[in-house]
């Protein structure tokens, strides 16, 4: 399902199976969660510098291929996540901060990626999934998961936090939440009542609107929706030396707030893309946890379909192609 250019939706196409070259994967697809990403390169709020592109990038499929002519030893299991390659001699790179490297590239938007029956990686940026998970149920780990947990990891030391908007991330971390002892208040479109509940049921102290007030002052808050109107509403919920973490790769424009709700050494921070380290930790953790995902599974040619149930708000959970 092949991406051409903004504003128009997905088109299938037959391609021949693309072959990997040096220290690359030929990966059959077995599912690729949507994510909301996804939605921002199909409506040309994040660029896609050269499409035709093949979007997806939460994959999780078996290795059929190693590197140019080696076939596969094995059909190892294997999940591709956002990252998908990176230059490894920038200054970001080494130091431990790959995912601002400015040469990275990045499944499904500089790299084919999951929304078809085969797709080709870079062997170090691809992750071991643990065996407990089934395909479908993995995928979402492989964003949603990893930006929500590098998010967490912002908050540092927080006990009380808010999560704005409860989908595919939120209903992952605050799994990895409630396990750590941590509370969490989630706030989700005003009257969406299935989501709430959904929220509770899965470990939520208190549920309501985006506009409404969180019954105790929160040390920290971590915003999924793309909606710049939520920081200052975050802001104003929260406790003094709290932080609010922006988890998106993009927001709409944050509005004029007063100082004084940023005062009292308040943070606003942001999350760009992962490093192989924040994925490997999550991978170790969520089955202890264990984290369980909720999946809506959709055909390959029903990707269309898929994203736009998310873009209505139409999922509680992760929407997953399933090829």
């Amino acid at each position: 399902m092949v991406f051409e250019e903004v504003g128009k939706p997905l088109r299938a196409v037959e391609r021949p199976i693309p072959r990997p070259g040096p220290g690359q994967l030929l990966v059959r697809v077995h599912a690729c969660a949507v994510c909301r990403t996804d939605l921002h390169l199909l409506d040309g709020e994040v660029e896609i510098a050269n499409p035709p592109r093949i979007l997806g990038h939460q994959i999780v499929g078996t290795v059929e291929q190693w590197g140019e002519k080696a076939p596969a030893g094995d059909a190892r299991r294997v999940g591709v996540p956002w990252l998908g390659w990176a230059d490894g001699t920038c200054e970001y790179c080494t130091s431990g901060r790959e995912n601002l490297c400015p040469n990275a590239r990045f499944t499904g938007r500089d790299i084919d990626g999951g929304f078809a029956e085969y797709t080709v990686a870079d062997e170090r940026y691809c992750f071991q999934i643990p065996p407990s998970y089934s395909d479908e149920q993995a995928t979402p780990l492989m964003c949603a998961g990893l930006i929500g947990y590098r998010a967490l990891r912002m908050c540092g030391e927080a006990r009380t936090l808010g999560f704005y908007g409860f989908g595919d991330s939120a209903h992952i971390l605050v799994q990895i939440c409630r396990s750590q002892g941590r509370s969490v208040y989630a706030f989700t479109r005003p009257g969406d009542e299935e989501a709430q509940a959904f929220a509770l049921e899965l470990g939520a102290v208190w549920a309501g609107g985006s506009e409404e007030s969180p019954p105790a002052q929160l040390d920290a808050a971590i915003i999924f929706a793309p909606v710049g109107s939520l920081v200052p509403a975050a802001l104003r919920a929260l406790a003094p030396g709290g932080t609010v973490v922006c988890a998106g790769i993009h927001m709409s424009q944050i509005p004029a707030f007063p100082y004084e709700i940023l005062w009292m050494e308040r943070a606003v921070r942001s999350v760009a893309n992962l490093t192989r380290e924040d994925g490997n930790e999550l991978l170790a953790l969520a089955p202890g946890v264990p984290v369980s995902t909720r999946v809506s599974t959709y055909p390959l040619e029903d990707a269309n379909r898929a994203l736009e149930d998310l873009r209505a708000g139409r999922l509680t959970g992760a929407a997953v192609i399933v090829p």
